[in-house]
């Protein structure tokens, strides 16, 4: 098995680091390659513009999905987008690595979204959910937060999980990806920022590291998120099971 990191942290010293390093660590020793794309380190630019184009379909306006659809059908994708999908389409499992910020992604990883999952060329109007172009293909979030566990869940004061992380999830079924359930690490705290001693949380953390290279390396295993697919939807788009209702 072949899998791509995508990790997304300034911080090149990071725990988010960290389990990017434990998780390829654990990979390989089951025997599996791993390619690594620390999206801050490699200067990657994740804001979608009409600069990025070198052959415009429409150089009065930007219309970014009208470009994309262009820039694939006429060879001119940018090259820092092209060798992005490349290294998608090697691998077997893509891995999201990084932190919670605002109840989200932190905006570097959602422009790579932007700017990477390319209209007409990795989605179409049919091509997509459980016709997507990487259909056969898994997905993995691997996710950081600075409260602890308890704090999280339906109705908590950190949030949910299962809601705070569907737009990514949901996206990477839109293209096809199968979806595994997240790995959270919680209370992850900054530098002078902890409601633990440094001893305890450094021991808890190293725990944390380990379950999660067993979850990345045991993902053969995982369940997949239910989502609906084609069959599951009218012509109009809407749940067939409202219908029989």
């Amino acid at each position: 098995m072949h899998v791509r990191i995508i990790q997304a942290h300034p911080d090149p010293g990071s725990f988010n680091a960290a389990m990017s390093s434990a998780a390829s660590k654990a990979l390989a020793r089951d025997g599996h390659t791993v390619s690594l794309q620390d999206l801050y380190a490699s200067g990657f630019d994740p804001v979608e513009k009409g600069a990025h184009y070198r052959d415009r379909l429409d150089s009065g306006a930007f219309s970014p999905l009208a470009e994309q659809r262009h820039a694939w059908q006429s060879g001119s994708v940018p090259a820092d987008v092209l060798a992005e999908i490349a290294e998608l389409e090697r691998a077997d499992l893509l891995v999201l690595q990084f932190p919670l910020w605002w109840h989200g992604p932190p905006a570097m990883l959602k422009g790579w979204f932007d700017r990477v999952f390319l209209s007409g060329g990795l989605y179409t109007s049919r091509m997509r959910y459980d016709a997507g172009h990487f259909r056969g293909r898994r997905a993995v979030l691997s996710v950081t937060t600075g409260a602890p566990e308890s704090a999280f869940g339906p109705g908590a004061r950190g949030g949910d999980f299962a809601t705070m992380l569907w737009p990514l999830h949901y996206s990477l079924h839109y293209l096809g990806f199968t979806v595994l359930p997240p790995f959270t690490a919680c209370g992850v705290q900054g530098h002078g920022y902890s409601y633990e001693d440094e001893d305890t949380q450094k021991q808890r953390l190293r725990s944390v590291l380990e379950a999660w290279g067993a979850h990345v390396a045991g993902t053969d295993a995982l369940p997949a998120l239910p989502f609906p697919g084609w069959q599951d939807w009218d012509a109009s788009g809407q749940p067939k099971s409202r219908q029989r209702a």
